[in-house]
């Protein structure tokens, strides 16, 4: 399923995708959005063993939780603007969430 768009893959898809090991490019919104606890540890474990294996992954979240566990950088945007980048090992909770509530 290359170049498939994400918005048409359901979590079943993009797990089988992710377990393949193929990927080069990894572009995710929201992939564990209303999963179960197992399947969120098991798309988790797959993004960071695609990361690890050399492929690039953007992952666009609401969930602080998810980014600041799979992040290496993060990026918060506001109005088409990067109003925040840090990278693991500098990430402040309470700056990254105000800049995720608008409050920069």
């Amino acid at each position: 399923m290359p170049n498939s768009p994400a918005a048409t893959c359901s979590a079943r898809v993009l797990a089988r995708e992710l377990g393949e090991g193929t990927a080069r490019v990894l572009i995710v919104a929201n992939p564990c959005f209303g999963l179960d606890f197992t399947a969120v540890e098991f798309i988790h474990a797959r993004l960071l063993e695609a990361r690890n294996q050399g492929a690039a992954v953007l992952l666009l979240s609401e969930d602080l939780d998810e980014l600041l566990e799979l992040c290496d950088r993060l990026v918060v945007m506001a109005g088409g603007r990067i109003v925040h980048e840090s990278a693991r090992g500098a990430f402040d909770v309470g700056t990254i969430g105000r800049h995720m509530a608008g409050l920069h």
